[in-house]
């Protein structure tokens, strides 16, 4: 679920709160291709020296929308802010049937999972060594996959890019790959700091049956928005 566990930590890497920061049930639902635009699968995109620069999250933000699981039938509201280059995502809360938070705090990313179907254990796992800058580089590396319309009131023109992590990484030919993660990347057309919706596909959704998960957002200013790290993930005191 976003930023999730240590032993995630490079398809978290990924996406995050994006942080990625993050709908329906495919990287094509909700969306249609304009007329020129490159579409996935099966299209050519538009050439290299003609792509929009890649999605990056700002320092400052705030947005709310829900989080979709959609083989649990769960959707819930879902909050995305950020303060001097610290972000945060929270998921549902104590009334939902999921609830959970993942931050990037003073370059640490940290996920603590307060309620999912058949979890038990509650441990806020902390990975140190990991920032907005951090995220906004493996965003550098993300494809471009075409210029689409989000069908939705209001309708949002978007740039829709890919990013994903396979391991492990070898030149082109015969190898065994496995693909850790996928990240389907909504951002405005107009702004790539603009985040519409994302598709988080992968061993970084772990606690999900099909490991994918989605957030769309109702709203995205470029306001700094309110960041607090739980206590749960407060270093120990002395």
């Amino acid at each position: 679920m976003g930023w999730k566990r240590t032993r995630r930590t490079a398809a978290s890497a990924a996406l995050a709160g994006a942080v990625a920061l993050v709908l329906t049930a495919s990287p094509s639902a909700g969306a249609e291709p304009r007329a020129g635009a490159a579409s996935w699968p099966g299209s050519v995109a538009a050439p290299q020296d003609s792509d929009p620069p890649p999605p990056r999250l700002p320092r400052d933000f705030r947005g709310k929308g829900k989080w979709i699981v959609r083989d649990l039938g769960i959707t819930v509201p879902f909050t995305w802010s950020g303060r001097d280059g610290n972000s945060q995502m929270t998921a549902g809360g104590p009334q939902h049937p999921i609830w959970f938070t993942n931050l990037i705090y003073h370059d640490t990313l940290y996920t603590l999972t307060y309620k999912w179907p058949g979890l038990n254990e509650h441990p806020c796992s902390r990975i140190p060594g990991f920032g907005l800058e951090d995220l906004n580089q493996g965003f550098e590396g993300a494809r471009f996959v075409g210029r689409e319309t989000l069908r939705r009131t209001p309708q949002r023109h978007v740039n829709h890019w890919r990013v994903g992590v396979v391991f492990p990484q070898l030149p082109p030919g015969n190898y065994p790959r496995l693909p850790l993660a996928l990240g389907d990347i909504y951002v405005d057309e107009g702004n790539p700091g603009t985040f519409w919706q994302v598709l988080q596909f992968g061993v970084q959704n772990l606690y999900d049956p099909e490991l994918d998960e989605w957030l769309v957002m109702d709203t995205f200013e470029h306001r700094p928005g309110t960041v607090t790290l739980p206590q749960e993930c407060e270093p120990p005191r002395p």
